[in-house]
């Protein structure tokens, strides 16, 4: 996993004018807590941060008055509308070695067996737990063939050396289902009327 080095300064001012100050600074109120000590409050450069981000799960080496931590982040606020615009961001503090659990994107690839099939994603993230310094970026499963009424499981999905699953290992992931048949009964409906007409 890669990670990135951020420079961030401690925050002193709070409340949403303080907030609203920061951001039009273009800049991102944070926090910073973990490991029992105290909440540090910070304000992070919005670019940076917002590059950072496009990382599922990514670990952040914070500068912080000189003093560098590890981070992943645990919680992202964006602006409904746009979701570009951070607004707040939590950040927990980890360390090299330590287990931590957090989502991992699962991505497909392959094609599903010929015919009209749906595949659904139950989850689109699948929890476990890694070291906090080698988390992965995302899992892959394949599809490749499955038909209707087929399933792939929790403990289908092959993880990274050193992660195991924090979930129940029987919970579905995957489905794939048989595409709806339009309804019969409309177009016997249709014909109907069309032979009284006649």
């Amino acid at each position: 996993m890669s990670e990135v080095k951020i420079s961030a300064e401690v925050r002193t001012e709070f409340g949403k004018g303080a907030s609203r100050r920061v951001r039009r600074e273009n800049k991102v109120p944070g926090v910073l807590y973990g490991h029992g000590a105290e909440p540090v409050h910070l304000t992070l450069p919005g670019h940076e941060l917002l590059l950072a981000l496009r990382t599922p799960n990514v670990l952040i080496s914070l500068d912080v008055d000189g003093k560098t931590q590890l981070a992943i982040p645990k919680a992202v606020q964006r602006d409904a509308l746009r979701q570009g615009i951070l607004k707040h961001v939590d950040l927990l503090l980890v360390r090299s070695g330590e287990k931590v659990t957090v989502e991992i994107p699962v991505h497909t690839e392959g094609e599903l067996a010929p015919g009209s099939n749906l595949l659904e994603h139950v989850l689109n993230t699948l929890p476990v737990e890694a070291e906090a310094t080698h988390i992965p970026t995302e899992v892959t499963v394949s599809i490749a063939g499955l038909d209707a009424g087929a399933s792939i499981l929790a403990k289908d999905i092959p993880l990274p050396s050193g992660s195991k699953l924090a979930i129940d290992e029987d919970a579905v992931v995957i489905q794939v289902m048989a595409a709806q048949a339009e309804e019969a009964p409309a177009e016997g409906a249709a014909e109907g009327d069309a032979s009284a007409e006649a």
